[in-house]
């Protein structure tokens, strides 16, 4: 199912929605002349991450219409799960939103066996903010100029290959388990703490393949030490149009995208939902927003907050068998 902008399937919006409200405690009024005060914005990802950016970005804008600032509370930690905690226990005033990811939300109930909260029941999804795709990379040193070359390359090698990641259990680590198992070939999870080590262990052929965002590997692909065969997304983006997408390179219906969207604490008023839900909706569809968001390979997203949660619930399903099948555990 693919998330680009306005292009949510019907997921049973109005029952989805109601689910969502009362998973938490019982709904308030819409409090009076909304926001009148600040409004903190947690973001579980340090200062000048994609996260962050996006967050400032729609905070700008935000302030002009709600005539109010907003906060934004940089809360890293235990992959994302420090910062949703934060939101999950605040006040469900509507003035505590944090934006969380797939880490946090979709991924983390299947390898923790403890979390401090409960994605489904502590936190109500209010906007699909954005999504990014992957690329499939390798190394120069890797015979492969197409993803079908690749994959009969990594079978003939008999489990000898390996591709790296950002971090176990990351987008980068799923999307390559996916990937790997569709295409029927077997190869070797190497983790790394982040893009950087990640993308210098693929330059210099210590690993085989990568898949992660784009503009962490631009300057390896112009310095000749990777290769880019395709991208994870439904559709081919604006920002790298010669490049196919897996599905069209003979994975149909291949998508594995990183997306993130704001969160409120359960019980927060429904009014206060669909306010926020509308003005970013709004946003969205600016162009000058669209601009920023595509200048860094970002989809923007957008839709209903009961078309979120849907989406969400699917995305917790598909990744949820991949995490399973390949024994994934944080813990």
């Amino acid at each position: 199912m693919s998330i680009r902008r306005r292009s949510f399937l019907p997921l049973g919006l109005g029952a989805a929605l109601l689910g969502a409200a009362m998973a938490g405690p019982a709904l308030a009024q819409a409090p009076a002349g909304w926001p009148d005060r600040p409004v903190r914005v947690v973001v579980p990802a340090p200062a000048g991450s994609s996260l962050d950016v996006i967050v400032r970005l729609l905070g700008e804008r935000l302030k002009d219409r709600w005539h109010q600032p907003l906060v934004v509370e940089n809360k890293p930690g235990a992959g994302g799960m420090l910062g949703m905690d934060l939101v999950a226990k605040a006040a469900p005033d509507g003035y505590t939103l944090g934006i969380g990811f797939n880490g946090p939300i979709a991924f983390a109930p299947f390898m923790y066996k403890k979390m401090p909260y409960h994605p489904g029941r502590d936190l109500l999804p209010v906007v699909l903010t954005t999504s990014q795709p992957n690329v499939l990379a390798v190394s120069a040193s890797v015979p492969a100029q197409t993803v079908p070359e690749f994959v009969a390359w990594a079978k003939k090698q008999a489990g000898k290959v390996s591709y790296g990641s950002v971090g176990n259990g990351s987008s980068s680590h799923l999307s390559m388990e996916l990937f790997a198992g569709a295409a029927g070939f077997e190869a070797v999870h190497v983790p790394y703490n982040g893009s950087p080590p990640a993308a210098a262990s693929l330059a210099a052929g210590d690993t085989q393949a990568l898949m992660a965002v784009a503009p962490a590997l631009l300057p390896l692909v112009q310095a000749g030490k990777v290769k880019f065969l395709a991208v994870t997304s439904a559709q081919r983006i604006d920002s790298l149009k010669q490049l196919p997408t897996v599905a069209e390179s003979g994975q149909a219906g291949f998508e594995a995208l990183a997306w993130n969207g704001l969160f409120a604490p359960a019980g927060t008023p429904e009014a206060v939902v669909q306010r926020i839900n509308a003005d970013v909706n709004a946003l969205l569809k600016d162009p000058a927003v669209v601009e920023s968001f595509q200048k860094q390979g970002l989809i923007p997203g957008g839709g209903s907050a009961a078309q979120f949660k849907g989406y969400i619930e699917s995305e917790s399903a598909k990744w949820g068998a991949i995490i399973r099948r390949a024994n994934i555990s944080i813990d």
